[in-house]
């Protein structure tokens, strides 16, 4: 048994089994709860607090109903009305919310590795949840993208996964890929334009390619990543129209895949840039299940760290 974690704020390097117990997890408390219909008692009486530095709509509601579903209470830290806002230091945030006596901070801000900054500052035994940091992490989405491909295939290291768009400056591909790396997934593609790419010696268990017909090529996964609109002005990558036509993500590419290729997206979707309506809507997405899992991942994740 690996051990319990303290923290999370990475998917990296974390083992298989941690993973797959927090998966368990997730599908053992949807159950408990009815998907959502019964509200249980497994965190009476712990505070979790939403600490978002950036926008959000889908995380930041996914994480709060996760926490109240388990009997939490939820304090959602008001950024634009804080001594934040007035040049209080991070830390000194962090030390005052302590003091208060909290038991979970689940953070996100557009600064890498402020999560792990946090854990090496904190002063009790609260725990350190990242909601997203940067481009560098966001182990909920990964750990629910993971679960949603489960659910249709949980023979892994047979799966062949395609994760097209702006990996560069993507914190759920690089989730997406320690999650199913550490999941035993067979094959991994990376596609996307060659600005839009990381480096090579980042992920050396996976493929790298430009062309996305030959990506999509028998992949039993799609995962497709939302395309910043701004790095296209940032950057000499091709208009709206001419990424599609390269890296969107319609019918005729998506019979070149497996049958049944399971169909993802993380959101927001931008509708007619990285993928056609009929696909986002069709019958093999699966990315209104993303968001239910969303709810499940994350009761499991506090859940792991902060049930007695």
């Amino acid at each position: 048994m690996s051990p319990r974690l303290r923290h999370l704020t990475t998917l990296e390097h974390l083992p298989r089994a941690s993973v797959e117990r927090l998966l368990d997890r997730a599908i053992a408390l949807r159950d408990a709860c009815a998907h959502g219909t019964r509200k249980l008692d497994t965190l009476a009486g712990r505070t979790v607090l939403n600490l978002f530095f950036e926008p959000s709509t889908r995380t930041r509601t996914s994480f709060e109903l996760a926490a109240r579903r388990l009997g939490a209470d939820v304090i959602n830290f008001d950024i634009g009305f804080s001594s934040t806002a007035k040049g209080e230091a991070l830390y000194d945030t962090l030390h005052t919310l302590e003091a208060m006596h909290l038991d979970a901070i689940v953070v996100r801000h557009k600064v890498s590795g402020t999560p792990e900054e946090l854990v090496r500052h904190a002063m009790s035994g609260v725990s350190v949840v990242n909601a997203g940091d940067g481009n560098r992490a966001h182990p909920t989405q990964g750990l629910l993208d993971a679960l949603t491909i489960r659910q249709h295939r949980p023979d892994f290291e047979n799966l062949v996964v395609t994760i097209c768009g702006d990996i560069r400056h993507s914190r759920v591909a690089r989730s997406d890929v320690h999650a199913l790396a550490a999941l035993g997934v067979g094959e991994i593609r990376l596609c996307g334009p060659a600005a839009l790419l990381p480096d090579a010696a980042e992920f050396p268990q996976c493929r790298y390619t430009e062309d996305f017909d030959s990506a999509i090529e028998g992949a039993d996964v799609a995962i497709m990543l939302r395309l910043q609109k701004e790095r296209m002005a940032a950057t000499d990558l091709p208009d709206e129209a001419a990424y599609f036509r390269q890296y969107g993500l319609d019918q005729r590419r998506l019979k070149r895949a497996a049958k049944g290729c399971l169909v993802m997206h993380p959101g927001p979707l931008n509708r007619g840039i990285e993928i056609a309506d009929d696909v986002a809507d069709g019958a093999q997405s699966r990315i209104l299940e993303q968001v239910a899992n969303g709810v499940f991942v994350r009761m499991a994740v506090l859940a792991e760290l902060l049930a007695r």
